[in-house]
């Protein structure tokens, strides 16, 4: 990860009209946002990718979308009532931009816009999606050690991170994750390993050879949480100095989690910091790489103007202040 990090999010595109499609996706590209969009353009299609674990920061959608005149209000009704979290961003055409949505309509839009009108768009994510700044040095520190932590726990493994990305929803991916707080005087809040049981399982009985046949879930309980332990204790010498914590940083909020629905709520609507990790077999290369994702959560403390990286041993003897045994 080089030092000019992009972080980008992922929006689904629901338009379907390709007389503007080159204009949109131009925009993306200038937003940094990736855009994905379904292969079919129904609304059973639409509600089965929102059920999956497809991480997202928002939904583009069209007022038109599905062909009928105004179908897309109906498709927003229902997305709203399933993933209320995601900001919905609508696109009207000109003809109809005037005419007036009811109350209960309205909110269910972060903002409405045409295509004439992109800039109004663009500030509303800047306002909803990209309101939370993360420091380039700490995305990139992050990757780094959580590469590093992962690196040990899978030998023979080559470990890769894909671009990082905001997210506004709050679904939980696989089966397993872990959950750990984390504080400092510019911070506080949560991290959190996300995996699939049965693949991580697999690829840890595979690097152990005969002896993880007897293997079960809890030496992959045991794995995700050492990942956890070593990230954190990395993130905290690098991150975190020894200051007093400030008395508001005391104050707490519920934690919800719906396991049927793979839904986890931090009581915050802010976006959060999301990395997927790949582990990939050195010597089973046509094994499929398997994902771990990452998140971070700031939920209770978010300063990032006080973010700074704590000084290292080499700064300490070329300052003088420790000289070399």
């Amino acid at each position: 990860m080089n030092a000019h990090t992009v972080v980008v999010s992922k929006v689904l595109v629901l338009d379907g009209d390709e007389i503007h499609a080159d204009t949109l996706k131009s925009f993306c590209e200038e937003c940094n946002l990736i855009g994905i969009k379904p292969p079919l353009g129904d609304e059973a299609q639409v509600m089965a990718i929102l059920r999956s674990n497809v991480d997202l920061g928002g939904i583009f959608l069209y007022e038109n979308f599905g062909g009928a005149i105004l179908q897309g209000l109906t498709l927003a009704r229902e997305i709203h009532a399933a993933r209320p979290e995601l900001p919905i961003f609508l696109r009207r055409t000109e003809h109809t931009a005037a005419s007036v949505l009811s109350d209960r309509d309205m909110a269910i839009f972060r903002c409405i816009y045409t295509i004439d009108n992109l800039q109004h768009l663009r500030e509303n994510l800047d306002a909803s999606i990209f309101s939370r700044v993360y420091p380039n040095d700490l995305v990139r520190g992050i990757t780094e050690l959580t590469r590093a932590a992962l690196a040990m726990l899978f030998r023979d493994c080559d470990i890769d991170v894909e671009t990082p990305y905001l997210v506004k929803d709050r679904i939980i991916y696989g089966e397993v994750f872990t959950l750990m707080p984390i504080e400092s005087s510019w911070c506080r809040g949560y991290m959190m390993l996300q995996a699939a049981e049965q693949i991580v399982l697999d690829l840890i009985r595979r690097l152990a050879g005969k002896d993880g046949e007897l293997m079960t879930f809890r030496e992959l309980n045991s794995v995700l949480g050492e990942a956890t332990n070593m990230v954190w204790g990395a993130f905290k010498n690098r991150y975190v100095s020894l200051e007093n914590v400030r008395a508001e940083l005391l104050t707490q909020v519920p934690i919800i989690i719906n396991h049927p629905r793979s839904y986890i709520s931090f009581g915050s609507d802010d976006p959060q910091l999301c990395l997927k990790y790949t582990v990939q077999e050195r010597n089973q290369p046509t094994n499929p790489p398997v994902p771990i994702f990452q998140r971070f959560v700031f939920n209770l403390s978010w300063s990032p103007d006080e973010f700074k990286e704590n000084p290292t041993i080499e700064e300490f003897v070329e300052s003088g202040e420790l000289e070399l045994f």
